[in-house]
């Protein structure tokens, strides 16, 4: 009895090796990086094979930077001799116009400043006729010469005087000619010598402003331009007319710009500044504002596989190698620009003349993380 249990569980022991193996066989075999499919798999993998194709690409170039507008194209308002803010309705982002009235300054220098201008322009008009009356009697030796060199140096002095308080007065925007003792104020206008908007606003009203002091700045966004830093690596690879598209993080609209001026000096990190004027120019651009550009750069030919026939696994590219038939190795690729379905390969050596497959590549990368994890 014993003997025929023992053949039994022999037998069972030998059919189950049996059915075990015939298992294996019709299963697909892996190994590191190379899979082998059955008829079936291969047939339900539906996988397309080809060879590295050779393609004109261009590299889409993506760099940063925002928007800036050039020295004269922004002002700074100050007071030459300072004084007090005694009226402005200016608010940052305001739109000006040329001749605007931005603000009301006062101070008792203005009024002083005037009165000397009154003076001196007094004392000058009896010095010029007291010259020419001693001249004249120099001429007939009716007069000493010292006499005569006084007065000459008199109204020299007092011309100089006059000039000089004439320019000052233009410096805090009173007109000298129209100057005189029925128009003497205490207060001086400030106007707007730009089409623009407000920028800052620094000062309140009643605050004293000394003359360095900035009170406004103002900014004419006719000729704002893209500045863009560009690595060195790069720079080549541009000039100046190329075209690019600009867009802010939003991306709800875009812009084209053209590269007017490539810098030759680099920064510490290595990069130059690229300057892009802009083809239409849009109220909403601000200066200050950061902004993406994208320019395409050519790259000539280059192997490329299509998308499908790349595969990313743990942070590295692969492609899939055909062996054998049903036999598949996966090999680590570096990839370089993508464009209009393609990829570029860049370790090409290897691959040149072998069956690649372009269609189905995740298929196997699944099947071979499937039988890894097993």
């Amino acid at each position: 009895m014993k003997s025929t249990i023992y053949i039994i569980i022999t037998m069972q022991i030998l059919i189950s090796c049996s059915s075990n193996k015939t298992e294996e066989n019709t299963a697909a075999a892996s190994s590191g990086s190379i899979i082998t499919l059955t008829d079936a798999q291969a047939k339900n993998a539906n996988l397309s094979m080809g060879n590295l194709e050779q393609k004109n690409i261009t590299a889409l170039l993506k760099v940063n930077g925002k928007i800036d507008v050039p020295p004269q194209n922004m002002i700074s308002v100050s007071v030459a001799l300072g004084g007090y803010l005694k009226w402005t309705n200016l608010l940052p982002g305001m739109r000006i116009k040329k001749g605007d009235l931005l603000a009301i300054m006062e101070d008792q220098q203005y009024i002083q400043l005037q009165e000397e201008y009154l003076t001196a322009k007094a004392k000058l008009d009896f010095a010029e006729k007291d010259y020419n009356r001693q001249k004249e009697l120099n001429q007939i030796k009716a007069n000493s010469d010292k006499i005569f060199q006084q007065s000459e140096a008199d109204y020299i002095g007092l011309k100089v005087q006059f000039k000089s308080l004439s320019e000052k007065l233009k410096l805090i925007g009173v007109s000298p000619d129209n100057l005189n003792e029925n128009t003497l104020s205490r207060s001086v206008n400030i106007y707007s010598p730009i089409n623009g908007f407000v920028s800052k606003v620094n000062l309140n009203i009643g605050k004293y402003a000394t003359p360095a002091e900035v009170l406004f700045e103002l900014v004419n966004p006719d000729d704002i331009h893209l500045n863009l830093k560009v690595f060195e690596k790069d720079l080549d690879k541009l000039y100046v007319g190329q075209k690019l598209i600009t867009y802010t993080n939003n991306h709800e609209k875009k812009h084209v710009a053209e590269i007017i001026l490539i810098s030759q000096d680099l920064s510490a990190e290595r990069s130059a500044e690229v300057h892009c004027h802009f083809e239409d120019y849009d109220k909403t651009l601000l200066p200050g504002m950061y902004m993406n550009a994208e320019i395409e750069v050519k790259h000539g030919n280059a192997y490329v596989l299509p998308d499908d026939a790349v595969v990313q696994f743990e942070n590295q590219q692969y492609i899939f190698v055909q062996k054998e038939k049903d036999q598949y190795e996966m090999l680590q690729v570096k990839t370089g620009i993508i464009e209009n379905g393609y990829t570029e390969i860049m370790n090409v050596d290897s691959l040149i003349s072998k069956k690649l497959v372009t269609k189905g590549a995740y298929t196997l990368l699944m099947g071979l993380k499937n039988k890894g994890e097993e």
